[in-house]
């Protein structure tokens, strides 16, 4: 049996992302190496039966800490703010993990086996969300031109969870780490660390984000051993669109050496006409490419 595993979740409404997902994974000679593991937050049971024979297992996503029904009524895909923390105990076959969240899908399998290399001897393996092109780390209203109130993801979240202001200090201008891929081993002690802090911003704040702001604490007030890896790991297109390469017919980073994206991410949507292109497969959007032309593709995996 493989010792490493990929590990993501569905509800129904995103089961042709994660079917895509799994696709662009197994396309790769080198995912028999891997085991994937899928938790169902939702999805049919016709849904069920397309995929199991393409997956090694299927779990149940749980409510993994209490979580008052009032903030997650009709919302099973929540879980996924607080099950990935877990994986250890729904898949304890395995030694090392790697989340890919259903909207992301595997460009080039260089990344796949950085995130498993990244989380040796108990190291999260993460990017964060900063690199090449990226102009604005976080917002900051000027008051009277001098006085400037904070508006960066972190700090604004940690201040509505109830976070003490030290710690919500930290991560202000700290470079925002996006959760939606990520590694680590089965006895990391970031599981523990983790999980603390995600009860905490469980506790008083919004269920949405919790996990990726208790990570973003881990990281940076407790000082979790981390491997950060390049931007090209976990390319979030909603903050800085690819190019694409005709000749070889692949993403790239849209600035010099323009390497090939390893993980494409559609975090918070590509829209078009109140349409986001998670949803709706026909969206095509215009990209440039190596060659200084404009085609017109979809960011998803069309296989």
């Amino acid at each position: 049996m493989n010792s490493n595993a990929i590990v993501t979740l569905s509800d129904s409404n995103y089961f042709d992302l994660l079917e895509e997902l799994i696709n662009s994974i197994k396309i790769h000679e080198e995912s028999n190496k891997v085991s994937i593991c899928v938790l169902d937050a939702g999805m049919t049971e016709d849904q069920i039966e397309k995929i199991k024979n393409k997956v090694h297992s299927i779990k149940k996503a749980k409510w993994d800490i209490e979580v008052p029904g009032y903030k997650v009524i009709k919302k099973e895909w929540l879980k996924s703010q607080v099950s990935r923390a877990f994986l250890p105990n729904y898949f304890p076959e395995f030694k090392k993990y790697l989340w890919i969240d259903c909207d992301a899908w595997v460009n080039s399998w260089s990344a796949v086996d950085l995130y498993f290399k990244a989380c040796d001897s108990g190291k999260l393996g993460i990017t964060q969300s900063i690199g090449q092109g990226y102009r604005i780390m976080s917002k900051v209203k000027w008051l009277f031109g001098k006085l400037a109130l904070i508006k960066s993801q972190n700090y604004k979240h940690a201040k509505a969870s109830g976070i003490d202001e030290n710690i919500s200090r930290k991560l202000a201008f700290a470079p925002h780490i996006n959760i939606g891929v990520f590694s680590l081993e089965k006895n990391s002690k970031c599981w523990d660390v983790w999980q603390k802090n995600l009860k905490k911003t469980l506790a008083k704040g919004k269920v949405f984000g919790s996990e990726g702001l208790a990570i973003n604490i881990a990281v940076y007030h407790d000082n979790v051993e981390t491997e950060f890896l390049p931007l090209k790991c976990n390319w979030i297109t909603s903050h800085l669109l690819p190019k694409y390469d005709t000749t070889n017919k692949t993403f790239v980073e849209p600035f010099l050496p323009n390497e090939k994206i390893g993980i494409i991410h559609l975090a918070a949507g590509i829209w078009k006409n109140n349409k986001d292109m998670r949803l709706d497969k026909n969206i095509k959007i215009e990209i440039k490419t190596l060659d200084n032309n404009k085609v017109e593709k979809s960011l998803r995996f069309l296989s």
